[in-house]
């Protein structure tokens, strides 16, 4: 497929190697990103689930956490899964010290919501956009939004707390798609990214 986007995962911490396999999958070209150089020569970005602490420190320290915000700013697509959730909220309720997050959703959201690591379990989950059967959803040391701003859209639920967002060109959920061999979640991202080059072209 030659006009095939290209689109980053972060890869400073997580699950990277899922995520370039649903989005090769998905009919991107997938790499990872580390550093600016890098993140200039994507169309759009995947932040992986991991600890959103460390991925935020990493991504100051690594001199990526500005240009990200800018291009996240400019409209570049992003996709935040989990932890990726967390760095694409707006505002955090309860941040770790030190912890900065990207924004472009305007959503507060809740870190470890779900429980710790042996309270991870899976469900299926309704998405707006995404046809056919539910999504199976991996919830690991998950979040959830606490809420959402005019401009954030709701795009699924789970036991009553919203567990998928999108505002705009950011797409971000609380549960891991690209631990179940689903990817039609990351189509829909890539849909997304083939949508906002066409507006560029």
């Amino acid at each position: 497929m030659t006009d095939a986007p290209v689109i980053g995962v972060l890869a400073l911490q997580g699950d990277v190697r899922e995520h370039l396999i649903a989005l090769a999958a998905a009919d991107a070209v997938a790499r990872p990103v580390r550093r600016p150089e890098e993140l200039a020569e994507v169309d759009g970005l995947v932040i992986p689930g991991g600890e959103s602490t460390t991925i935020s420190k990493l991504a100051v320290l690594f001199g990526v956490m500005e240009p990200l915000r800018a291009r996240v700013h400019a409209g570049m697509p992003v996709y935040g899964t989990c932890a990726g959730m967390i760095m694409l909220a707006d505002k955090i309720l309860d941040p770790r010290s030190g912890q900065e997050t990207v924004g472009g959703i305007d959503m507060i959201v809740r870190r470890n919501a779900f429980g710790r690591q042996n309270e991870s379990f899976e469900a299926a989950v309704d998405v707006r956009g995404i046809d056919g059967d539910p999504v199976e959803g991996v919830f690991i040391r998950a979040p959830w939004v606490e809420s959402v701003g005019a401009g954030a859209e709701v795009l699924a639920e789970h036991d009553g707390h919203i567990v998928a967002v999108r505002q705009g060109n950011a797409l971000a959920t609380s549960f891991h798609p690209e631990l179940t061999g689903d990817h039609r979640v990351h189509s829909l991202f890539v849909d997304m990214v083939h949508a906002k080059r066409a507006t560029e072209s």
